[in-house]
């Protein structure tokens, strides 16, 4: 699904780089990042995604066990679905602190495409403006993105939007455990 993403995150950011003018719609978009980077322009920052995934994944599905079993232990009145929604929005808050950073990588590797379309200069009500915090360089890879916005913008650039993460995925976790934790049981009784 990286590719759907990364034409989500340049329709989101298209305004900011490019102005006002000239918004593409999705297959606009589509075609365009076709013509100018290729199928390589559609899996840029898969690396930090999947990088992200897989600790937040590994984090979230390794702390779920053993803090529903704490929860349940500590505070038995809060046992079964309430122990489930805890334990996950506590596996993903950890897991968050991998996820948010490797998501803003992603994010600015998708929006910058490859090398032979980037450019620095960004537009704002028609006229270029001079690159500042809103505008960076060109990314040549995960690594040298998380120094680049480290040096640039410190703990703040590599975890912007935190909160808002928390916001939209916290519930979720909690509640996907809560209700796959209940169907598994449901399972279990008819077999």
């Amino acid at each position: 699904m990286h590719p759907v993403d990364t034409i989500k995150t340049r329709l989101q950011s298209q305004a900011i780089l490019n102005g006002l003018q000239n918004q593409k719609n999705i297959l606009q978009m589509v075609r365009y990042v076709w013509q100018v980077d290729g199928l390589k322009g559609f899996y840029r920052g898969a690396i930090p995604g999947i990088t992200g995934s897989l600790a937040t994944g590994a984090t979230y599905f390794g702390v779920i066990e053993s803090t529903k079993k704490w929860i349940e232990d500590s505070h038995p009145s809060l046992r079964g679905h309430w122990a489930n929604f805890i334990a996950g929005a506590i596996g993903d808050t950890l897991g968050s602190f991998v996820y948010v950073p490797c998501e803003v990588i992603k994010q600015r590797m998708q929006v910058q495409g490859t090398l032979t379309s980037w450019s620095s200069v960004a537009v704002k009500n028609g006229n270029a403006i001079k690159p500042g915090p809103q505008i960076y360089g060109y990314y040549t890879g995960m690594i040298h993105a998380g120094f680049s916005i480290w040096k640039t913008q410190g703990l703040k650039g590599l975890y912007a939007g935190y909160f808002s993460t928390l916001a939209r995925d916290v519930p979720f976790a909690g509640l996907m455990v809560s209700y796959v934790t209940h169907t598994i049981s449901l399972l279990m009784l008819f077999l």
